[in-house]
């Protein structure tokens, strides 16, 4: 099979010759510098060139991103921009104000112009096909579903106060998150129809720490669920698999983001309670295995492990999901420099030998 065969296969819920592999969170210059066999002048030049060089090397078989460092001689992808802010200077008053002023759901799906950002975006994906061969470009849409993290808008402090005191300003931040959502899983969902994008989609959000949910679940069953059901619509329609991103404890939502249509999880924290172990026992809504893009963690594993024990991690991953789940090897988050290289490197030991 070749990688789009490979990754097709397992999103159809088939066996494929061997277990796919998923790439692009590798932040840490001086791994993908050796993978692709470069130098450090290599990367500085051309470092998207570099790293596609080095997932070619490594042998997998498609691309999530690619995360590459904002800053020469950095590992981190974000910098002190990316970050949301406690307090934006902003009263909670003038929040609500401004959430008052800003257009509603409706408005934001009629003033969508689909066939421009669409045209946008097919471009990037082609564009970005191209660059990476035979290895499939398959982007995290994040902004696909629905949209509950408002706290990046309006601050932390903000964000929750709104939730917990003005329910009015809560319901309609929920309702305009699932009607973005639903524009951009409409653009997802029609790459999918052209074949531009496989039948399988990284999205989500960071609604739980490791403690659990940042809000209360029973808020999120009233307000967020439905949009994030509404969202996904485009998506299910046309055959292709919500992934969602797991960060922190989500044990408590597993059943509504079920509900609402994700068919797959990737990521999982151990210290957080989260194994394959039992994630493979789940159900879709459908009551079909869930697609699993995962489960190696970067914080109690990876970083930590001998290469042979993430060769019988990995082995472990891929028995227990046979016949209980679609499994695509991949990490929980970004690959550090904590992480050995000879670890990476293990991982796909691991699946060639299976």
């Amino acid at each position: 099979m070749n990688t789009r065969q490979r990754l097709e296969t397992v999103f159809s819920g088939k066996a494929a010759d061997r277990t796919p592999v998923l790439g692009g969170w590798i932040c840490c210059a001086p791994h993908l510098i050796e993978l692709a066999g470069a130098t450090l002048d290599d990367y500085r030049a051309a470092p998207k060139a570099v790293a596609l060089r080095a997932y070619h090397a490594l042998g997998v078989d498609g691309l999530i991103s690619l995360a590459l460092p904002k800053a020469d001689g950095d590992y981190r992808i974000v910098d002190e921009h990316s970050y949301a802010h406690a307090d934006r200077g902003e009263s909670v008053e003038d929040a609500v104000a401004r959430i008052e002023q800003m257009p509603d759901a409706a408005a934001i799906e009629r003033d969508f112009d689909f066939e421009a950002e669409y045209a946008k975006f097919r471009s990037e994906l082609v564009g970005m096909q191209t660059s990476c061969g035979d290895l499939v470009w398959m982007p995290a849409i994040w902004n696909a579903g629905a949209k509950a993290s408002w706290y990046f808008d309006f601050g932390y402090e903000n964000y929750f106060t709104i939730v917990g005191m003005y329910p009015e300003a809560a319901r309609k931040l929920m309702e305009m998150g699932g009607a973005h959502g639903r524009c951009h899983g409409r653009m997802v969902a029609r790459a999918v129809k052209e074949g531009l994008f496989p039948h399988a989609v990284l999205l989500g959000e960071d609604i739980c720490t490791q403690r659990g949910p940042m809000v209360s679940p029973k808020f999120l069953e009233q307000y967020y669920a439905p949009q994030l059901k509404y969202g996904l619509e485009p998506l299910l329609e046309a055959g292709c698999r919500p992934v969602w991103h797991c960060d922190g404890d989500v044990r408590p939502l597993l059943d509504m983001l079920i509900d609402c249509g994700v068919q797959g999880f990737q990521g999982f924290q151990p210290e957080c309670g989260l194994t394959i172990d039992n994630m493979v026992e789940r159900r879709t809504r459908d009551g079909k295995p869930l697609l699993i893009f995962g489960p190696l963690s970067v914080t109690t594993e990876l970083p930590v492990c001998t290469p042979d024990e993430i060769v019988a991690k990995v082995r472990h991953a891929i028995e227990v999901s046979r016949g209980n789940a679609d499994l695509v090897l991949f990490t929980a988050n970004t690959i550090n420099p904590d992480v050995p290289l000879a670890n990476v490197r293990a991982m796909m030991r691991a699946v060639r030998e299976d």
